[in-house]
């Protein structure tokens, strides 16, 4: 019987993880910390959108195993990751995942913000983390990112969206060479700190053209965009259902949250009577 489906597939994605590749190890420790790769090692993970699969190579060299979950990408992540014989990919609608086991890790980097539903996203990814286990989300956030949000989104559901994603490439390659000039003069002193996306330009002058070039090219290829708050963010790792000294949630280069916790073993309030 096919799972179900709740989420629409997109064919953007198969699109732009044919033609990018995330392979920043940096960034992705950012993202998932204060957590590290050693959290992952000698666990059972679950991995809520693989995308290219990248993210699932760095995860499966120290994890026991990896199931990679994905509703647009499975065979590009599948391909990438063809010589790790600890990974299975499963191709699933992650808010109507509903699988028999239930993993050490789960960790969703850069998709909830992109599901119809984040909070049954969420739901989804939560449920499927053993009790004691560990829930690691990495999403955009409200807070920071007006520009994106009012002037960015706006332009894209016009005009970007339905463009050829050959054309949105060039468009891409256009705009972030005209970022150069501007995030090495304007952006690069720190008392011009209070400028918007002045953290967020500091990750641009870390990163290569062509990984620059696919942060644009995200923005405008998206399909649909939820900018996620902070108030969201803590009821997802609320004290209720995580270990509340565990709790994570941390801006990240101004423009994101990185959020984990671990499950609770027991209800909060209950213990020994």
């Amino acid at each position: 019987m096919e799972p179900e489906t709740l989420q629409r597939s997109h064919k953007e994605w198969r699109e732009q993880w044919s033609l990018f590749k995330d392979d920043e190890r940096f960034l992705f420790e950012e993202w998932i910390a204060p957590r590290t790769l050693e959290d992952f090692r000698d666990r059972t993970v679950l991995e809520c959108g693989a995308g290219g699969g990248q993210h699932t190579a760095f995860v499966a060299a120290v994890a026991r195993h990896v199931t990679a979950v994905d509703l647009n990408t499975v065979d590009l992540a599948r391909q990438r990751n063809a010589g790790a014989a600890n990974v299975r990919f499963i191709e699933a609608d992650i808010a109507a995942l509903d699988l028999p086991e239930r993993f050490d890790v789960v960790f969703c980097i850069g998709v909830i913000h992109h599901t119809d539903n984040p909070d049954r996203t969420f739901a989804a990814i939560r449920r499927h983390c053993k009790p004691g286990g560990l829930v690691i989300v990495w999403a955009y956030s409200a807070e920071g990112n007006a520009l994106v949000r009012y002037l960015v989104e706006p332009a894209r559901k016009l005009v970007f969206r339905h463009l050829p994603r050959p054309l949105l490439v060039r468009i891409s390659e256009v705009i972030t060479a005209i970022l150069y000039p501007l995030v090495y003069s304007v952006y690069l002193p720190r008392f011009t700190s209070f400028l918007p996306y002045h953290e967020y330009f500091r990750n641009f002058r870390r990163l290569g053209f062509r990984r620059n070039v696919l942060n644009v090219f995200d923005k405008l290829n998206a399909p649909q965009t939820h900018f996620i708050t902070l108030e969201r963010c803590r009821r997802w790792f609320n004290a209720e259902a995580f270990e509340e000294q565990s709790i994570s949630i941390s801006r990240y280069a101004g423009v994101s949250y990185s959020m984990s916790g671990i499950t609770r073993r027991s209800p909060a309030g209950a213990g020994p009577r």
